[in-house]
């Protein structure tokens, strides 16, 4: 994923990564004149109007599952390049077990990172700004302890610094136009998306749109009001290179925290696509809900972030 600055602004011509982050550190330091400006890059503009693919498997064995998922895609390989510095952003929000359905299965995000490091990736890094205090959250889910499992230097789960959330205005934003995100997330060449499906009070559901909220600082109360708009606008900044929704199990009710066992459903289910907006129309349906019922993916649809018609979208099922 190459998330590159405003060509319109003249300090920003022909910015590529390595610059776009010293310009960034120097502005974190009040070394420039204007914080940095991002734009969607062409590929997401362009997303409305390919066929994206999106694959649908299922099967118990959750690790072997990602493979599976990724394969007709062209595998890991298709998504994580050599040398690459890799996010993978899964919702880590909750103090939650795994059977609560809360959070990303930690079998999922454990797959993911050996896969990413077996593409070559040189840095690998887990993160979630959680809603229930960060060392539960991360213990409880069984993400770290998952991605601790894994060996390699290479290789980190940390919680989020406060300290390195920086201001970005939103050049396509409708609803919100300058909010703060995570510094560690946005010059990432590789950013893989792994949330969980589930229900959401104010939302209607959290799927891959929604899950930008764990990059983001600020009060996120502030933008419940008008919600859908606002995710969308903020996924004008930042496109995922590929997106694993985890439908292992969902919660159909009382999300986005969850607790009730009987509102918990096993699917054994999970999609990969990099089109965010066909993921969740996707996604969506799961919950006996329209591809379109959901407001971000409406939105999402109508800035150009993706395909909601499944009508053409190629769905692989493995």
């Amino acid at each position: 994923m190459n998330t590159n600055v405003d060509s319109s602004l003249p300090w920003t011509r022909n910015l590529h990564r390595r610059e776009f982050v010293r310009q960034l550190g120097l502005w974190t330091a009040d070394l420039t004149l204007a914080p940095p400006l991002f734009r969607v890059v062409p590929e997401a503009l362009a997303a409305e109007s390919a066929s994206p693919i999106l694959v649908c498997g299922t099967g118990t064995d959750y690790e072997a599952l990602v493979s599976k998922v990724l394969e007709p895609l062209g595998g890991i390989g298709a998504f994580v390049k050599p040398g690459q510095k890799v996010v993978i952003k899964p919702n880590i929000a909750w103090d939650r077990n795994v059977d609560q359905a809360a959070n990303t299965h930690p079998l999922v995000v454990k797959a993911l990172v050996k896969l990413a490091l077996s593409a070559g990736a040189a840095k690998v890094m887990v993160f979630d700004r959680t809603c229930n205090e960060e060392r539960r959250c991360y213990a409880n889910s069984g993400i770290q302890a998952a991605v601790g499992s894994v060996t390699d230097k290479r290789v980190s789960c940390t919680f989020v610094d406060d300290r390195k959330f920086v201001p970005v205005r939103i050049a396509k934003g409708k609803a919100v136009t300058k909010w703060d995100f995570y510094k560690e997330a946005l010059p990432a060449d590789c950013y893989i998306n792994v949330p969980i499906a589930k229900h959401h009070a104010k939302a209607t559901l959290t799927l891959a749109l929604k899950n930008i909220m764990g990059i983001i600082g600020g009060n996120r109360g502030e933008l419940h009001d008008t919600l859908g708009q606002k995710i969308a606008d903020l996924n004008t900044v930042l496109r995922p290179t590929l997106n694993v929704v985890d439908c292992t199990r969902i919660l159909l009710r009382n999300g986005p925290r969850g607790g009730k066992p009987e509102d918990v459903k096993t699917l054994h289910t999970l999609l990969a696509t990099a089109d965010p907006v066909a993921a969740d129309a996707f996604a969506t349906t799961f919950f006996d809900l329209a591809p379109d019922a959901v407001e971000s993916t409406r939105a999402a649809a109508a800035l150009g972030l993706g395909t909601m018609d499944l009508n053409r979208v190629k769905i692989v099922k493995v």
